[in-house]
């Protein structure tokens, strides 16, 4: 299983789809009338993909991976999460879900919050010991197994909610402003370590962020929202190296995918409905 854990992205051109959404809109119905929280979205994500939803608070970013996650239902359109509905996905596992806020129990321990879902599962306790010390080990939290949440900052909080949706070792991780309430050196220095394991696990990421640079840093693809209905603006790819670093932010290219972003934000703001 450690091998699995150390596979690198999916080489381009030759990834296959995870995500395929088609004319996808959403409306809730509320005592003042409906909302149009997405309107006619379409996307692909392939394997190995790292894609950052970003736009305006209240675009539908977290919509729309709610809706990858069957914690929405859309009301126009079609959506598949390997090649199957959100629902049997979801009920397969295909995914694990980081929230914003770190969501453990205060009174279980570390080691115990990522066993969780393990337990849920009916998995072994020897195997439950094992996953859970390899991915403490995997987002640089060896040693801490016994304490408990409030014993640790909110950085590492996050770090073990991230150890926890892939304790169960899902393809998919969907993340919803994982960072969003860190200070900026903690955000820095998780946004490091998150890239790193995005390398060695190849996994497909869905980060949803109002951060511009995160979303520069981090993603291999940036998809950019309009203001509610939530359309997508744009998708840009972001070809930096894969060993970029913080200080990556200072380039020329970096820049340039930036501005871009910027520009579409902007668009976003003056769309016609």
């Amino acid at each position: 299983m450690q091998q699995d854990a150390e596979a690198p992205p999916a080489a381009k051109g030759t990834a296959r789809p995870v995500i395929e959404v088609d004319r996808l809109s959403l409306t809730f119905q509320t005592a003042d009338g409906p909302v149009y929280a997405l309107s006619e979205v379409d996307l692909t994500v392939n394997a190995g993909d790292f894609v950052s939803f970003i736009g305006p608070s209240g675009c539908g970013k977290t919509t729309l991976l709610r809706v990858i996650a069957d914690l929405e239902r859309q009301t126009e359109g079609r959506i598949s999460v390997n090649g199957a509905s959100p629902q049997e996905a979801r009920l397969a596992r295909a995914y694990g879900y980081v929230f914003q806020a770190p969501a453990l129990y205060p009174w279980r321990t570390v080691e115990r919050n990522v066993m969780l879902p393990l337990e849920i599962m009916g998995m072994s306790g020897a195997e439950r010991r094992e996953r859970a010390a390899r991915y403490l080990e995997l987002v640089n939290l060896k040693g801490f197994e016994k304490k408990f949440p409030w014993q640790l900052s909110g950085g590492m909080q996050q770090r073990v909610s991230i150890a926890r949706a892939l304790s169960f070792e899902p393809d998919l991780l969907l993340m919803d402003e994982p960072f969003g309430a860190l200070d900026e050196i903690t955000r820095d220095h998780l946004n490091e370590q998150l890239l790193r394991l995005w390398e060695r696990t190849g996994k497909t990421v869905i980060f949803v962020t109002h951060s511009i640079p995160e979303a520069v840093f981090l993603s291999s693809k940036i998809v950019v929202m309009s203001p509610r209905p939530g359309r997508i603006i744009d998708v840009i790819d972001c070809n930096l190296p894969p060993d970029r670093t913080l200080d990556s932010r200072e380039s020329g290219a970096f820049a340039d995918i930036a501005h871009r972003v910027r520009e579409g934000l902007r668009a976003g703001h003056s769309y016609d409905d």
